[in-house]
């Protein structure tokens, strides 16, 4: 029974636990690298990073489209983890797991609409205003 009580893994402290976090994370970033949509996620952040410097964006509206492509990864990544968990647990279809995927989908989509929107405003604004 004292088997159960040990954790499964020691946990890092100190400067440790930053080296150990990072290295979970460029873990993390290899896997999705993995994903075709978050290979397309990044080339379409690169190319309209320099569209935004081509059209003369400012330094702050760079900054709101790189936070935005961020949130896009990051819910990117959350949905290959749900995906990856569903599989794992529930290999055969069914509805609890399409609709999980399905959510992961969809906030992917909400985010990469909220950055292409804020792309065609930027770019709009200094194509036709300025």
């Amino acid at each position: 029974m004292a088997e159960f009580s040990k954790p499964a893994v020691t946990k890092e402290t100190g400067i440790r636990h930053f080296f150990a976090a990072a290295s979970y994370s460029w873990g993390g970033f290899q896997r999705l690298l993995q994903e075709a949509a978050f290979r397309q996620e990044l080339l379409f952040a690169g190319i309209s990073l320099i569209l935004l410097i081509v059209v003369g964006a400012s330094v702050g509206e760079i900054i709101i489209a790189v936070v935005l492509f961020l949130g896009v990864f990051a819910v990117e990544a959350m949905n290959t983890a749900v995906e990856e968990v569903i599989d794992r647990i529930s290999p055969e279809i069914s509805n609890v797991g399409k609709h999980a995927k399905d959510l992961g989908s969809f906030a992917v989509l909400c985010m990469l609409v909220a950055s292409g929107l804020y792309l065609l405003y930027v770019i709009g604004s200094h194509l036709l205003f300025r």
